[in-house]
């Protein structure tokens, strides 16, 4: 199957972009990297009719540091560049390189932008996920300027966020925070595949001491998700080493504080399972970094 007729218009800067959603509402698609867009195109289950290109504006690829002191990294941002570390205002974080390196195949890593992920908004998407854990802030602009909006209440459902139909995203925040680690887990049934569960961790730890925790997951609803409930559960506590036994307790807290739907990929009852693994690891992973670190503080 193939898209259907659809007229097409080339944004040279944020402005235009915003004028030509204004002009067309409803009927128009930003298209970016377009590798979450065209295959729905494709597939008919996107019927747009104009798509909006903005693809050409370079102040979507821009980087640095905000006013409030955050790592910014534009919109247009590749997947391969996150994964190479080549956003010099992130520096070398190596969970944005594990979970970009997560991303499809590496031609869709190398086409596809952190800024239509998030837009996008799989609920199963690595970003989308990660921009949770680490309180990412989401930058955007529209006829009414420009807002930034916190992860946590960018996100509303399927396939559904926050932005306003004359509304484009420049650029995803990442707040610096005293965490001391951040883990990115995920399971697809083929590498490149979407996953069937994905788990972010970010642990401020202090000695073994988590001292405040962010667990995030993609895949277990309509939407990626935070648990509260449980980051509560471990704060405060002083974790004895990856193997503790209370990374598994609270790992288990995640699988039962959710109720997964069943689906043709898994059942609902198959994403707690691996919903426990996952934090599990992600957990031991954040500790292990914890452990290594400890030297040199």
């Amino acid at each position: 199957m193939k898209a259907p007729p659809i007229s097409y218009a080339a944004a040279e800067s944020v402005e235009e972009a915003v004028a030509l959603l204004t002009e067309h509402g409803d009927d128009a698609k930003v298209l970016a990297g377009g590798q979450s867009l065209l295959p729905m195109l494709n597939l008919r289950l996107a019927q747009p009719g104009v798509l909006v290109d903005i693809g050409r504006i370079e102040e979507l690829r821009h980087s640095g540091v905000t006013e409030e002191g955050g790592r910014l990294c534009g919109s247009l941002t590749t997947h391969r560049e996150l994964e190479m570390g080549a956003v010099p205002s992130l520096g070398d974080v190596a969970v944005l390189r594990t979970a970009a390196s997560h991303i499809g195949h590496l031609p869709i890593r190398t086409q596809g932008t952190i800024g239509g992920s998030i837009a996008h908004a799989d609920s199963a998407s690595e970003w989308c996920v990660l921009a949770l854990a680490l309180d990412a802030v989401i930058h955007v602009r529209g006829t009414g300027g420009a807002r930034r909006m916190p992860a946590e209440s960018f996100f509303h459902g399927f396939f559904s966020t926050a932005l306003e139909p004359d509304e484009i995203i420049t650029g995803i925040e990442f707040p610096v925070t005293g965490s001391s680690s951040a883990n990115f887990e995920e399971y697809a049934r083929r590498s490149g595949d979407f996953a069937i569960v994905a788990s972010a961790v970010a642990l401020d730890l202090r000695e073994g001491r988590c001292e405040s925790a962010r667990i995030a997951l993609g895949g277990v609803a309509g939407a990626p998700i935070r648990l509260p409930e449980v980051e509560r559960l471990a704060e405060g506590h002083r974790f004895a080493g990856p193997d503790d036994e209370a990374v598994r307790e609270l790992a288990h807290a995640c699988a039962e504080a959710i109720d997964p739907p069943s689906d043709v990929h898994a059942s609902s009852t198959y994403r707690k399972r691996l919903t426990e693994v996952l934090v599990s690891r992600a957990v031991a992973g954040c500790l292990r970094h914890d452990d290594s670190e400890g030297g040199r503080r």
